[in-house]
This record gives structure tokens, C-alpha cells and sequence, in this order.
């Protein structure tokens, strides 16, 4: 005969027969996961847009939508890492939210390319990669300060001056990968 399981080890709302989720602190209920799924999302958001909307034409420039890409990429890590409280985690959430960006971005240019071209990419391909890769570096590069500043009370400060360096080297980057910066 076996023995009945112990009461104990069985949560009181499973014996009651109503399972209940734990409670967790940050749910999908309240704000700051929201602005965290946002952030995440912002980029590979504008990316289908525009290469659903208007794919590119020309691979060799930087058009609007690709600094507009680049831009989207870098704010949306850097209001994803503001989320975050300690600047282990700030930093942590601001790489790893470009760096799935980023790969969404290029899969979503691969996806979207609608022609294959033997020889060199296609322009949509092309567009994503290098805001992918500007949008990535920005982020990166704004992680110290993300770090520096997650334990500031605040969230504009967390979001604003981070924000400002990923959006600046996301630029800078742009003008390098296609060759427009200044000589």
C-alpha cells in the first residue's frame, strides 16, 4: 500500500483545486515591462514596417529608413536596459536587447528580400545589416553609461543620456559602414 502524499509538500491553492500563478513583482500588468518589451521590439518593429511598406532600392547609401532603423535598434536597448535596477542588469539588458535586435533586424532583411542576388546582397538585405550592425554599436557603446546611471531614482535620466550616445555612435557608424563619413 502507498503511502498518501504529504499534505504539506502540495501548495494550498493545488489541494483547494484552483491553481494560482505566483506572484511575481514585475507582471505583464504593470508599466515597466511594457517599456521593456517595447524596447526590445522597437527595432525589428521598424524594420518590417519599412520593408514591408517600401523595401529598399539601392544598397550602396544609407537611405532614410536605414537610419531610422539604426536609431530604433540602439533607443529601443537603451530604454530596455533603463528598466533594469543595478547597473549589472542595466548593462546586461541594454547588450543582450541590441544583440537580439539586431539578429531579428537581419533575418527579418533576409526574409523580406524578395530577390536573390548571386554575387551581392540585395538591397533590403544590405540596408539591414548595416543599420543591424550601426544599431548594435551604438547600443554597445552607450552600456557604461546605462550602467553608470541605473541606480539614479528617475527613469529620464536612465533613458536620456544613454539614449543620446547609442542614437550618436548608431549615426556615426551609419556614415562609416557605407562609406559617407567625413574624411
Amino acid at each position: 500500500m502507498s503511502d498518501p502524499p504529504d499534505e504539506d509538500l502540495v501548495p494550498i491553492s493545488v489541494r483547494l483545486g484552483e491553481v494560482v500563478p505566483p506572484e511575481d513583482p514585475e507582471d505583464w500588468t504593470q508599466p515597466l515591462t511594457w517599456m521593456a518589451a517595447l524596447g526590445m521590439l522597437l527595432g525589428p518593429l521598424v524594420a518590417f514596417a519599412w520593408f514591408g511598406v517600401a523595401p529598399p532600392v539601392a544598397a550602396d547609401r544609407p537611405l532614410a529608413g536605414t537610419w531610422l532603423l539604426a536609431v530604433a535598434l540602439a533607443l529601443g536597448a537603451t530604454i530596455t536596459g533603463a528598466t533594469q535596477q543595478g547597473w549589472l542588469r542595466a548593462a546586461t539588458a541594454t547588450a543582450a536587447t541590441a544583440l537580439f535586435a539586431a539578429l531579428v533586424i537581419v533575418i527579418a532583411g533576409a526574409a523580406l528580400a524578395g530577390e536573390r542576388q548571386v554575387g551581392e546582397a540585395s538591397p533590403t538585405l544590405a540596408q539591414a545589416f548595416g543599420a543591424a550592425l550601426a544599431g548594435l554599436a551604438g547600443a554597445v557603446a552607450s552600456t557604461p553609461v546605462a550602467a553608470r546611471l541605473a541606480s539614479v531614482g528617475r527613469r529620464w535620466p536612465r533613458v536620456v543620456a544613454p539614449g543620446a550616445v547609442a542614437c550618436g555612435v548608431a549615426i556615426l557608424v551609419v556614415r562609416f559602414v557605407f562609406g559617407t563619413a567625413p574624411v
